[in-house]
């Protein structure tokens, strides 16, 4: 095995997450991103092994190298070695549960519960026309009454929200999720049956 390109997947998974990996935290949540990102996660403990947290004598299995591979766009660990033109950026196909608000999908007055690490929630009742505003939030610099403008939420991806409006402050952007997306539910919506 290539150490050199093992270094350099690592690096590159860091430097997707914006953070390094080096807590209990951090692989917890890699784990979920990737099973976010990619539709299949890979344990704690082998992340933690990967890494050199544990056992630094560890070499992955092909599957570990794919898993991590995808998780940066790529097809697998052999195109992770395929040059790319400068600059350019992997492609990253949106494969996860997404709650759009165009057309009629969501109902005026309807709720989502947001969720996002390491421990935020907010829930936020639709206005129509995009807007949103703020019925709870915990651990987030989002409060009740806030409205901002988000016509798309996309499970395990950031949410970007628009004209974030706060009393006091100028409008604004806020990014729930940045690091490992976020988790959506409609609350005022019947659950399907299994």
């Amino acid at each position: 095995m290539n150490t050199d390109r093992l270094q350099q997947l690592l690096t590159a998974v860091e430097r997707s997450v914006g953070q390094r990996i080096d807590s209990p935290r951090d692989f917890e949540m890699l784990s979920d991103s990737l099973a976010a990102r990619v539709g299949e996660g890979l344990s704690v403990s082998t992340l933690k092994r990967i890494w050199g947290y544990v056992n630094n004598d560890f070499m992955p299995t092909r599957h570990t190298l794919d898993v991590l591979a995808r998780f940066l766009g790529y097809d697998d660990w052999d195109g992770f070695g395929s040059e790319r033109p400068e600059g350019s950026a992997p492609s990253d196909p949106i494969m996860a549960d997404r709650l759009s608000v165009v057309g009629d999908a969501v109902a005026v007055g309807e709720r989502v519960r947001l969720v996002w690490a390491p421990d935020r929630e907010c829930v936020a009742v639709y206005r129509g026309d995009l807007r949103w505003e703020v019925e709870s939030a915990e651990n987030t610099r989002l409060r009740p009454g806030d409205t901002f403008s988000c016509g798309l939420i996309i499970a395990g991806e950031p949410l970007y929200l628009d004209d974030l409006r706060q009393p006091g402050r100028r409008p604004t952007a806020y990014v729930c999720g940045q690091i490992a997306g976020v988790r959506f539910e409609l609350l005022d919506r019947p659950k399907p049956e299994p």
